[in-house]
């Protein structure tokens, strides 16, 4: 479209409002579905635009549900689907998603959808978006029942992974399905040592933005309306973090005491580390370890913005003898690595990343590292196993392994100090937190070990 000019003699946009937004949305989708990227990087480059919000939002919903749009689209296209250019075809599905999921009229959503083809510089195929986008407005009623019979396509989740989670939860899948696609609750913790829930509710109100405290989780805040962090007083300086209610219960449970060494084996990007250095001010020595160096950056980063320190270790924990000469420890957090297939409702992008083939491998690494964890944990210590999976072989499955490998290790209770969350699923050994559920958390799963004294 050439730049045109206005009653006023003065240039008007290129493209329509939004196409460019639409646009943007569209490469980071692109970044995702086809160069395998996880959305925060794809989305990076947008982050410098004055819509970069919603340029978030259109690229999250398309991701969110591009598993049930893609097969429709697909079916109206009259040629494969693999002919089309990568970012033809998710401009297909992003706009489909817009007509679908948008609060604009179908017409503007298909409108902007050409611009946006010229925008990405597929003028050429402003007839076949035009054609498809008409079609999708007409037929979508029709072709999306036609999709939603499969569970998998009505949930935009993958098959493989809702198999898993049917052989896991049977009673439980359509909620936790259903909760997976469900913007999540914007929650905070409140740092205790600094100031009060409820001086922090006022501050909140004083600035127009409702919250209400969680009553079985100390310091937990859920905001009536996510904001952003920046916009958020008290975070640049340390006295509020953004964390999810479950993941707030890692560090009461660790039960630290004053004098003891602690270990947060699996620690980026530090807001469970923070937590444990705000419970436990006279700790002795937090070592917090993670593998990547730039992650490490990020729990580095984390803990100057809470005003906190600790010892901070790259290493390989999956590796033997990682933490040989580091023990012992009386305290050991590992939060493993996993599919974390609890947090999809906040990361859409693992249905597109994550592959049923990733499984077997997270969970040798998880394995290696919580035996080398409680290898180092002193006797009478403590260890708390925590992922954010859905999936028992990286939850309930590793402590049972440890059992079995590890005689001095025994399960611990849950400590009555710490409120059970409102609808946790009580296993052999541990706990599980399904997404959504009555707490409203992400899916984590906790369980408390202890180490035997010698004799």
């Amino acid at each position: 479209m050439r730049a045109a000019r206005g009653q006023d003699g003065g240039a008007r946009a290129r493209f329509a409002p939004g196409a460019e937004t639409l646009a943007a949305a569209v490469r980071a989708v692109a970044a995702v579905a086809h160069d395998g990227q996880n959305a925060d990087d794809a989305l990076a480059s947008a982050e410098t635009r004055e819509d970069r919000a919603a340029v978030r939002a259109i690229a999250l919903g398309t991701i969110r549900w591009y598993l049930r749009l893609a097969p429709v689209v697909a079916d109206l296209v009259a040629r494969p689907a693999g002919e089309l250019d990568p970012l033809l075809r998710v401009l297909l599905v992003a706009g489909a998603h817009q007509v679908e999921h948008s609060r604009g009229a179908p017409e503007v959503s298909v409108h902007l959808a050409v611009d946006a083809a010229r925008a990405l510089g597929l003028a050429r195929t402003t007839g076949l978006v035009n054609a498809v986008l008409r079609r999708f407005v007409r037929e979508r009623v029709e072709r999306l029942a036609a999709v939603d019979r499969e569970p998998a396509t009505r949930h935009a989740h993958p098959p493989w992974l809702v198999e898993a989670l049917r052989e896991a939860w049977p009673a439980d899948l359509d909620s936790i399905l259903d909760a997976a696609n469900r913007h999540p609750p914007m929650t905070l913790r409140v740092d205790l040592s600094r100031g009060t829930v409820v001086d922090y509710l006022a501050e909140l109100a004083a600035n127009g933005r409702p919250a209400r405290a969680l009553p079985w989780r100390a310091g937990a805040v859920t905001l009536e309306h996510p904001a952003p962090v920046a916009a958020l007083p008290g975070f640049r300086d340390g006295r509020v973090s953004v964390q999810d209610a479950g993941a707030q219960l890692a560090a009461p449970l660790l039960d630290v005491q004053p004098g003891e060494r602690v270990l947060d084996a699996c620690a980026a990007p530090g807001g469970k580390t923070g937590h444990v250095l705000e419970l436990a001010p006279q700790a002795g020595e937090l070592v917090a370890v993670d593998l990547d160096p730039r992650r490490m950056a990020m729990v580095e980063e984390t803990l100057r913005r809470l005003g906190r320190q600790a010892a901070c270790r790259v290493l390989d924990l999956a590796q033997p003898g990682a933490l040989r000469e580091a023990g012992p420890f009386d305290r050991v957090l590992v939060d493993a690595p996993c599919s974390a297939t609890g947090v999809i409702r906040r990361h859409p992008d693992i249905k597109l990343l994550r592959r049923a083939a990733d499984v077997e491998p997270l969970a040798r690494a998880q394995q290696a590292i919580l035996r080398n964890a409680f290898d180092a944990l002193a006797p009478g210590g403590r260890l708390v196993y925590a992922t954010c999976s859905l999936l028992p072989q990286e939850s309930e499955a590793q402590v049972l392994a440890l059992l079995a490998a590890r005689p001095a290790a025994t399960v611990l209770p849950w400590p009555g100090t710490v409120p059970l969350p409102p609808g946790a699923r009580r296993l052999e050994a541990g706990v599980q937190l399904l997404p959504g559920a009555e707490a409203d958390t992400d899916g984590f799963y906790y369980a408390c070990l202890g180490r035997r004294p010698a004799g």
